[in-house]
């Protein structure tokens, strides 16, 4: 069985992954910023969010701050996903 810790390690290894640093430590997530229609297609709207495993960031709290590539991001939810390893952060660009 595959952890998921492995499957974000072998993803890192890839190129799949950006880096983000969280309270002085530098994690590989899965970073997403897609552009999502709203207002019956008048405007995009931007939902910024990382996903990373639940063992690599156990104390990530609404409200820390997160840099990737240069830009600062407020943490507003965080979500596990399945079965609980695994956690969506949906973030706010500073």
């Amino acid at each position: 069985m595959v952890r998921v810790e492995d499957f974000y390690e072998a993803a890192g290894r890839s190129g799949l992954l950006v880096d983000a640093e969280i309270d002085g430590h530098t994690i590989a997530v899965d970073f997403r910023s897609p552009d999502e229609s709203v207002l019956d297609g008048l405007a995009l709207s931007a939902d910024y969010t990382i996903r990373f495993p639940a063992s690599v960031l156990p104390s990530l709290a609404a409200g820390d701050t997160v840099s990737i590539a240069g830009s600062l991001y407020r943490v507003r939810d965080i979500r596990s996903i399945a079965d609980g390893s695994e956690r969506r952060a949906s973030l706010s660009r500073l």
